[in-house]
């Protein structure tokens, strides 16, 4: 028998709405025939197609990265402000493509208000210079009768656009990316940066690129970006990127105990680092994640998900809210057509599998983590042996007395399983969003969109404990009235 056993005594931190945050980046069909395609009859009067607003308004995203990704590491933010019918179009490297500069800092700016989203930009670390990125704090951010403050004035915004998040370059520790940099080059770099922005404008927050690749020197790397400038780091950004190339499915459902490794051994890392140096322990951001393993040609990068795929992203979601009280900050990459949740074609868009999960726990989520206890039937996959079945996380409602219990059946069969409160009482019924199809290898498509889907049932939960069944492969995200 499975139990969840909910101690609403046992927090594990604040839950940060930026656990369910985007990115996007100038690749493929993301920015351009993805979120903005002028020519399409679904355009708002900017070029922003109004199907994917409409649908990326539904993931209710708090933060969005942006330009990159590789992208950034040759991009030169000047080229994609000012009249359209001026900007230049530039040979980009990281992609091998050609980009257009017509979709930049403004337009990005005013995609994040129609989605309520806050901007979050990442400044040229490759090939860039210190005096760019401060610039482009300055031209975003100024209120000063500077000339970047009026460059941004005459091109339509007179109000300062208020950038909270700055990212310093991305994936330098990648020896593909356009400036790859040893450890003791970045954090150099890095310190010389941030001190030129943060005098710019004090507000902003800023997150260091501190590990992407998962081998070699990245424990090194951390060490020196908190010796030498851990005072003016507000984040520490890493990467992750998983799939089942070897179309294992037990192999690829205990993937659970490499996120929880990857997030234990880092913010431990992080713990010994801020300890030593005597400064507070700085949060974590998992600013690139996703599934990702089925296609990598340049400049297209559009996986098919399905079903498995969506039981994994609910996995990494449980991750972060189990350690809610360093992972600050997470970013899905990406958000339209590349790698995504969701695909266009002239004529509309279908939501994909991994979409509805992210949905699902986004609009049941609270504030406070619950440290739960579970216990239960277990499988073996890949390397490990008596793997849970069950994968959970919980949080707390504080201002409404509600819990949300997140599970993810990884067996092919119904599971019964039973919650139990230490102190209290359920006074259900409880809402219930299921997340499933008709079997793991299920996955949407224009022409079958609902293969993969979220429904809503009612769970009879009253009194100190209450048993219900799970349905197999599925994703169950229960919302349980408390009294």
């Amino acid at each position: 028998m499975n139990t969840i056993t909910v101690d609403l005594s046992r927090t594990a931190g604040a839950i940060d709405p930026n656990l369910f945050g985007g990115f996007a980046e100038h690749l493929g069909r993301c920015i351009y025939r993805g979120i903005y395609e002028p020519e399409s009859p679904l355009a708002g009067p900017h070029g922003l197609r109004t199907d994917v607003l409409d649908a990326l308004r539904r993931l209710n995203m708090p933060v969005m990265r942006y330009p990159g990704g590789n992208f950034v590491s040759g991009y030169r933010w000047r080229d994609g402000v000012g009249p359209r019918r001026e900007r230049k179009a530039r040979q980009e490297l990281a992609w091998h493509d050609i980009e257009p500069n017509t979709f930049g800092t403004n337009e990005f700016v005013d995609f994040c208000r129609a989605i309520h989203s806050e901007p979050y930009l990442v400044v040229n670390c490759g090939d860039g210079d210190m005096r760019e990125a401060r610039d482009w704090v300055e031209y975003c951010n100024g209120a000063l009768d500077t000339d970047l403050v009026k460059l941004r004035r005459s091109h339509g915004y007179d109000a300062p656009h208020r950038v909270k998040y700055w990212g310093v370059g991305n994936e330098v520790d990648g020896p593909w990316q356009i400036g790859h940099k040893t450890p003791q080059e970045y954090a150099r770099a890095y310190t010389e940066f941030v001190k030129v922005m943060k005098w710019t404008d004090p507000s902003i927050k800023l997150l260091a690129s501190a590990n992407s690749a998962w081998r070699g020197d990245w424990v090194e790397r951390t060490q020196l970006l908190v010796e030498q400038a851990g005072e003016r780091i507000d984040y520490l950004a890493i990467h992750w990127y998983v799939g089942n190339r070897e179309n294992d499915f037990a192999r690829y459902m205990a993937l659970s105990e490499l996120f929880e490794a990857r997030l234990s051994a880092y913010e431990g890392l992080v713990r010994a680092l801020c300890l030593q140096k005597g400064i507070p322990f700085i949060p974590i951001a998992v600013d690139e994640w996703n599934v990702w393993y089925r296609v990598h040609n340049e400049g297209k990068l559009e996986e098919i998900y399905n079903l498995e795929d969506a039981l994994v992203v609910a996995m990494q979601l449980n991750a972060f809210i189990r350690h809610a009280s360093t992972v600050k900050m997470a970013n899905l990459a990406q958000i339209v057509n590349v790698i995504a949740p969701i695909l266009t074609r002239p004529t509309g868009l279908v939501l994909q599998s991994i979409f509805h999960p992210f949905a699902a726990y986004r609009a049941a989520c609270g504030d406070i983590a619950l440290d739960l206890h579970w216990t239960g039937e277990t499988f073996d996959g890949g390397d490990h042996r008596g793997v849970r079945v069950l994968d959970v996380a919980g949080s707390l409602h504080s201002a409404a007395r509600r819990a949300s219990i997140f599970i993810v059946n990884r067996s092919l069969a119904p599971c019964a399983v039973t919650l139990r409160l230490v102190e209290g009482r359920f006074t259900g019924p409880a809402t219930a969003r299921i997340v499933n199809g008709p079997d793991i290898k299920s996955a949407n498509s224009f022409e079958q969109p609902d293969r993969v889907t979220t429904r809503t049932a009612e769970v009879d939960a009253d009194g100190s404990s209450f048993t219900m069944t799970l349905e197999p492969h599925s994703v169950t995200a229960l919302l349980c009235p408390l009294g």
